[in-house]
């Protein structure tokens, strides 16, 4: 049995075809000048900059005073001010304090988020020359830092949270007696 052609559904109207893709955006733009990067580590310290500012862009140091001005006095002769650099210990003062001295601006990334940040690469060497790319395409910015009276007190204050807080400790059995 057919069906009357009252009860059939009318031909569907065509469609607009759906809109093109968005087009993907090219390379990141580069919103400050070319910076130099550096990986801190306990044993040794790798140093990044540009290509066509060094024969050799990628150089490993030690962590004695007497490599840390030779790094310093390499990224003066490069002609990079702006220096990024990640630590998760404290490895990064003496560095940072040589380098202020010396007019280098030094951008002290938090590691969490430099970590995060898609396409980094998992060795040292490697690490310190992608580095740079980030405060330089305005990713991630350098982490807060107190002037330099609030550099010289910090470690005060917290020495006498720590006498405060052991004193307390050693004071608790004795309330307990």
């Amino acid at each position: 049995m057919t069906p009357h052609k009252a009860f059939c559904l009318p031909p569907r109207p065509s469609t607009p075809p759906p809109p093109p893709p968005p087009a993907r955006p090219g390379p990141l733009q580069v919103f400050t000048p070319p910076a130099a990067g550096i990986d801190l580590g306990a044993a040794e310290h790798w140093g990044a900059v540009p290509p066509d500012r060094a024969p050799q862009p990628v150089r490993r140091f030690g962590p004695c005073p007497a490599a840390l001005d030779v790094l310093a006095d390499w990224l003066l002769d490069c002609g990079l001010t702006p220096v990024a650099m990640a630590s998760t210990g404290v490895s990064w003062r003496p560095l940072f304090a040589r380098l202020e001295t010396r007019g280098v601006q030094g951008l002290l990334l938090a590691p969490r988020q430099a970590t995060r940040a898609p396409g980094r690469p998992h060795t040292a060497r490697l690490d310190g020359q992608w580095r740079p790319r980030l405060p330089t395409s305005g990713l991630l910015a350098g982490a807060w830092r107190p002037e330099a009276q609030g550099c010289v007190l910090r470690p005060a204050w917290r020495h006498r949270q720590r006498r405060r807080t052991s004193a307390a400790h050693q004071m608790q059995p004795r309330h307990k007696a």
